[in-house]
């Protein structure tokens, strides 16, 4: 009993704490529809590097559905089998808040679709189930909807993206398979081993560039990380590459220690080029589910995200995870991994993912 009645005690009092906050979820359903007609006849822009990477609309859906089997059915066989004609009840909220939990989307972001849900209760909006998680599916669509984000872009020189996060999230895999499409664009890649602490980070991403025919500076263990940076902006610079990737150590067990490594690297490339980075990205994998948050706050104390990578999306039934990322940080998901492939790290288009988890 004690139990039960703290945890309704949080809840309130996280409820309330995100009532304090602007509610984007106002007249969502209406926007929604609009941005989904809109986007029917235009995909809306991706990254001007990108956009050729992108499969015809139909084949990325048929894809991401295959990608994210796992995740699809958590939220087809237990959120989405909740809509029916019933009313809508308190025990019905209860039960969805549950499952809700249950796919990963966090406590913050479950909260907030009930508070919402509630809402248009009490406006008289909705009344059944079914019309609960219609809504529901419309503020799913919105909170991952940031605008169709694209990455920067350098205005001169070559673009330089910087890629964090902890080890094992599949880092330097996507740095090999983004080197891969931009280099099918026709650009001029060049990939730099920051991670110098591990031998095999640097082995790893030395094969993928040889793999995919792109250039990598590399340096042996325990180089200066910086040092390869800075080396690497001369190299990109001079030799006119067109885009420069960037990784860096995994470690997090430090936050000071990795804060200053992060920000000499900064510098470092800031010597050559002042501009430079024009993106920090991180790469969560999805597997982590609320670990990925957790991360996600780490990182975000140490540097200046841009914003996210998640991997590993065709593994795990914890894909929800990425509605309760972008709802807490408010930070864009730009690419996704969904398989194996080259192709399969993905352009995020936050209408598809949407209807790919909940049709």
């Amino acid at each position: 009993m004690f139990f039960n009645k703290k945890k309704r005690e949080d809840k309130k009092r996280l409820a309330a704490e995100i009532r304090q906050s602007k509610d984007k979820a106002t007249g969502l359903a209406q926007e929604f529809e609009a941005k989904r007609q809109e986007l029917a006849q235009n995909q809306g822009p991706l990254s001007k590097e990108l956009k050729g990477t992108q499969s015809t609309p139909t084949g990325l859906l048929a894809g991401l559905k295959k990608g994210l089997a796992k995740t699809r059915s958590i939220f087809s066989g237990s959120i989405l089998a909740l809509a029916s004609g019933e009313l809508v009840d308190n025990e019905f909220l209860e039960e969805l808040e549950e499952r809700l939990l249950s796919a990963d989307l966090g406590v913050a972001t479950s909260l907030k679709v009930i508070d919402h849900l509630k809402g248009q209760l009490k406006l008289g909006q909705i009344k059944t189930q079914a019309e609960a998680i219609t809504s529901l599916k419309a503020l799913v669509a919105g909170i991952l909807d940031l605008g169709d984000p694209h990455l920067p872009l350098a205005q001169s020189g070559p673009t330089v993206y910087l890629f964090v996060g902890v080890n094992g999230v599949g880092k330097t895999t996507s740095i090999g398979k983004l080197a891969a499409q931009l280099k099918g664009q026709g650009k001029k890649v060049l990939v730099a081993a920051g991670d110098t602490f591990r031998a095999a980070a640097i082995e790893q991403l030395a094969h993928w560039c040889e793999k995919v025919g792109v250039d990598c500076l590399a340096k042996p263990q325990n180089s200066d990380p910086s040092a390869v940076l800075y080396e690497a902006a001369q190299k990109a610079q001079n030799e006119g590459y067109d885009v420069l990737l960037c990784d860096t150590s995994g470690r997090l067990h430090n936050k000071k220690n990795l804060m200053d490594e992060l920000a000499k690297m900064e510098r470092s490339l800031q010597k050559v080029l002042p501009e430079a980075p024009h993106a920090a990205l991180l790469v969560l994998d999805a597997n982590t589910g609320q670990n990925a948050i957790m991360q996600a706050k780490e990182f975000r104390e140490v540097v200046a995200l841009t914003g996210l990578v998640v991997t590993k999306l065709d593994g795990t039934a914890k894909g929800g995870v990425i509605i309760g990322i972008v709802n807490e940080f408010e930070l864009p998901v730009y690419f996704i991994g969904v398989g194996e492939r080259v192709e399969d790290l993905q352009p995020f288009v936050p209408h598809l993912f949407a209807e790919s988890l909940l049709s």
